[in-house]
């Protein structure tokens, strides 16, 4: 895990709002691009993160899991 909890529910969030807003027709099909900070939210792991060596999850919780 490399995305810590306020990260993911801002992850989860957005992600869903932009899915909705693009199903309502309120925004045009880019607005599925919702599904990667979803996903990101759900797993709570970003390969960008990685990639990057950036960690939003704090070490003692990373550790009880």
């Amino acid at each position: 895990m490399n995305v810590g909890r306020l990260d993911q529910m801002i992850r989860i969030i957005v992600g869903a709002l932009l899915i909705i807003a693009s199903l309502a027709g309120l925004i045009g099909a880019w607005g599925y691009i919702g599904i990667i900070p979803l996903l990101t939210g759900f797993f709570r792991w970003c390969p960008l993160y990685k990639l990057l060596g950036i960690q939003t999850c704090p070490l003692h919780e990373s550790a009880k899991r």
